[in-house]
């Protein structure tokens, strides 16, 4: 069973990437995007990426190369939310305009949260930084760093996420409401946890620093 969580990190590590556009942009677009931030994403993410609901999500402080890639997938469909889809179309994003966001983005602090459950928290933990080695789950920590900050340009921040949307973006990969994960990554390992177990790591993840 460890080297089916071996080969299962490997081919995360090996098949997945956000390196989908730049993680640079001009002043210009810095600025544009700040104005789209205010304008357009400041009713659900804020402003400053700090949402003000446990159902958005959180983009202070995230991976640039992941946001991007997000507004890209929901542009092309390859990801489905009628509320972001309706968003990338209305506002009619162009590439250079979503890589400004995820660098903005990138660039602002994120608020710290905690976790409000601990004895969840705890049995997240143990998933997050050992996996489960009876069904062959790897670490989290695998591959969003000990910490949950993620991987500069292949893994997206979990930490300080939202317990709420941890656990439903976790749920839709498993029943196969969210498919853009590279190499299904994602879909092969929330399939192997229970409902529980996906409160659990929500939980821990959400009070990581």
């Amino acid at each position: 069973m460890k080297n089916t969580i071996a080969f299962t990190v490997l081919a995360a590590l090996t098949t997945f990437s956000l390196a989908h556009a730049d993680d640079t942009a001009t002043p210009a677009e810095l600025a544009k995007a700040q104005q789209l931030a205010s304008t357009e994403c400041v009713a659900c993410h804020g402003a400053d990426g700090n949402s003000i609901a446990p159902n958005f999500p959180n983009l202070a402080g995230q991976q640039p190369e992941y946001v991007t890639k997000q507004l890209m997938n929901f542009k092309s469909g390859a990801r489905t939310n009628p509320i972001m889809q309706g968003i990338v179309a209305s506002t009619n994003l162009t590439p250079d305009d979503m890589t400004g966001l995820g660098v903005y983005f990138s660039q602002q602090t994120l608020k710290p949260g905690a976790a409000k459950d601990k004895t969840l928290a705890d049995a997240g933990e143990k998933i997050f930084k050992g996996g489960d080695a009876a069904t062959g789950t790897p670490a989290c920590a695998a591959c969003h760093g000990p910490t949950g900050a993620g991987i500069p340009s292949e893994f997206p921040r979990l930490a300080g996420q939202h317990q709420a949307y941890i656990y439903t973006q976790l749920n839709n990969f498993r029943v196969g409401d969210r498919t853009n994960d590279g190499g299904k990554m994602m879909e092969v390992i929330a399939a192997r946890l229970t409902d529980q177990e996906m409160k659990a790591v929500s939980e821990y993840v959400s009070g990581l620093h």
